[in-house]
């Protein structure tokens, strides 16, 4: 024996509506919660659909002191259909005016684009010079070490790390000669040291 098939969104929708337009009251969650099973609509999922109602202004709610009351009528669903339509047809009503205003374009832009064998060559060419453009920026690319302005900046990095190592290794005598000279006893392994970051330094 199949299993009966649940009701979908819709369907619960439906019933649930039909609860306010066939008693026209006004109604608690608690007993919406109540009326629901009676429609094949478990009082779980009373709250969501009737909520769903809500947020399609299919249903109304309203707070009077501690409690929240739902209601609905025919008209309600009668207004929220009139105003979808008349959305729907603001909104069609836009979207000719947009197309037109893009076929205009279209038009205005094919104007001296028109199909005709002295485009086609052009186009030609056009794509013929974007090729060899490509080719000769990647020759570029490959004599980019050979640049005179590459070149000149290279040499003037050297000059600048020439110039740092140069200041540093005065700083580093004069920090030796002062160490000898107020530390005499230490001045044979200072030296031995500075012998020793020397050797490395060359082997770099």
């Amino acid at each position: 024996m199949s299993k009966k098939r649940g009701l979908s969104l819709e369907e619960k929708r439906e019933h649930m509506l039909q609860i306010f337009y066939d008693s026209q009251d006004f109604f608690l969650l608690k007993e919406l919660e109540k009326l629901g099973p009676k429609k094949g609509v478990i009082s779980q999922s009373v709250k969501d659909v009737v909520q769903s109602l809500v947020d399609d202004d299919l249903v109304l709610k309203d707070k009077i002191g501690t409690s929240v009351y739902f209601w609905s009528l025919p008209s309600c669903a009668g207004n929220q259909l009139r105003n979808a339509s008349i959305k729907l047809e603001s909104d069609i009503l836009s979207g000719k005016k947009h197309l037109e205003e893009l076929n205009e374009l279209r038009a205005s832009l094919m104007l001296g684009r028109e199909e005709s064998n002295e485009r086609e060559q052009a186009l030609e060419k056009l794509k013929a010079i974007e090729l060899e453009y490509k080719k000769l920026k990647e020759e570029v690319t490959l004599y980019a070490d050979n640049d005179p302005v590459a070149l000149e900046t290279m040499k003037n990095a050297i000059h600048v790390a020439k110039s740092a190592a140069n200041r540093w290794t005065d700083n580093i005598f004069t920090l030796q000669q002062w160490c000898s000279s107020n530390f005499p006893e230490a001045k044979e392994q200072l030296e031995h040291t500075y012998k020793e970051v020397k050797y490395k330094l060359g082997r770099h």
